[in-house]
């Protein structure tokens, strides 16, 4: 006999992400995930305070940075954490339609954030000639804030392949750990996103 997993608001629990031992399990995975994950991004801040003086030739860190866009793309990212907190409220409280809502709306900010970014890149390769093979710089550079791009990147199709996916069939104890191990994976590219602020973008403007 199939376990049903639909949710109602009378027999609701009060933590449908953990109500079951497969949501359970999700929940501990994903902390062993990004424990690896925050080694290996210290790893790449290690290499680029390391490298972010060794500018050769090229452009250094005073002469590109603007602080105007980079603080407009912190805004977007960490307002996009806060909707997905939104999101989570209205799952614990089995309003699908509003968590998919607030879902929708961290998509279109992670979205803007990453067209930023690209425009960000584009700008310094072109107006600059910044690339990747400029200096050991810019070889750090990319790397860390582009890997972190990369997991924003991820992290869309994610969240997008979770709402199509499950936008008929509602919230049940079986996608609701789904939506919440998004939803902290995503806090966690955002509390990175706060230290690239900081270590490459205030620290290389103000030295």
């Amino acid at each position: 006999m199939s376990q049903d997993h639909s949710l109602n608001p009378e027999t609701m629990p009060n933590e449908p992400e953990k109500a079951t031992l497969e949501g359970k399990n999700k929940f501990l995975g994903l902390w062993f995930f990004l424990g690896g994950e925050t080694v290996l991004f210290a790893s790449l801040f290690g290499t680029y305070l390391a490298l972010r003086n060794s500018a050769a030739d090229g452009p250094t860190s005073e002469e590109l940075f603007g602080l105007g866009l980079v603080f407009l793309m912190t805004i977007l990212l960490l307002t996009s954490s806060l909707t997905s907190v939104y999101a989570m409220y209205h799952m614990k409280n089995n309003n699908f339609k509003k968590m998919q809502v607030w879902l929708g709306i961290t998509a279109l900010l992670g979205i803007a954030f990453l067209t930023c970014e690209i425009y960000e890149f584009t700008h310094y390769i072109t107006e600059y000639g910044f690339t990747f093979r400029s200096s050991a710089f810019g070889s750090a550079f990319y790397t860390l804030v582009g890997f972190h791009g990369g997991h924003v990147t991820f992290g869309l199709f994610w969240l997008i392949g979770l709402m199509i996916r499950n936008a008929k069939r509602g919230l049940n104890l079986y996608n609701a750990p789904k939506f919440n191990t998004f939803s902290l994976y995503w806090h966690f590219i955002d509390v990175v996103w706060v230290f690239i602020f900081t270590v490459v973008y205030l620290m290389g403007k103000v030295g």
